[in-house]
């Protein structure tokens, strides 16, 4: 099992040109997703089993404002997860998980201080991660003929 847990969030608008924070949210939230599948395909080839599951966001599903880099990286991990389902000819069980609000780190790398201000108020409502490990205990614990692909786990609260 490979649990793809990396992130970064450095939300800001467009139009500040953050070349730099783009940079590291794509070699991270995407790159980094590629190649820890590239580290564990090949074993779970031989084997014929194996699950992997990648972090995505609620952000992969509605992009928002001072957010659209982080989003877009959000949308290739759902799109990375949705291929490796369909070229896994149901050997490698794929799951995407889209948190919302969740009590982490996460929201230390905004550097833009208006969208911080905006992203710490909707993080006042935020769960703890042991919510999503328990929806990640869920999906893994299923029988063989089952395979959860995607599931959205937000504070009962949050709008987004």
């Amino acid at each position: 099992m490979l649990i793809n847990n990396a992130g970064l969030m450095p939300l800001s608008p467009l139009d500040q040109v953050k070349v730099e924070e783009w940079d590291r949210m794509i070699d991270v939230n995407i790159k980094g997703v590629l190649y820890g599948i590239a580290a564990v395909l090949p074993i779970m080839r031989q084997q014929k089993s194996g699950h992997v599951i990648n972090l995505s966001s609620v952000a992969g599903h509605k992009v928002f404002s001072g957010s659209a880099v982080y989003c877009a990286t959000k949308y290739a991990v759902r799109a990375i997860s949705e291929g490796l389902r369909l070229e896994s000819n149901g050997e490698i069980r794929s799951i995407n998980i889209s948190p919302g609000a969740v009590a982490t780190e996460l929201t230390t790398t905004i550097t833009d201080k208006d969208t911080a201000a905006g992203i710490n108020q909707l993080y006042a409502i935020a769960i703890d991660a042991d919510a999503i490990a328990r929806a990640i205990a869920y999906a893994i614990e299923q029988p063989d003929d089952v395979d959860v692909n995607e599931m959205i786990i937000r504070p009962t609260r949050q709008e987004l």
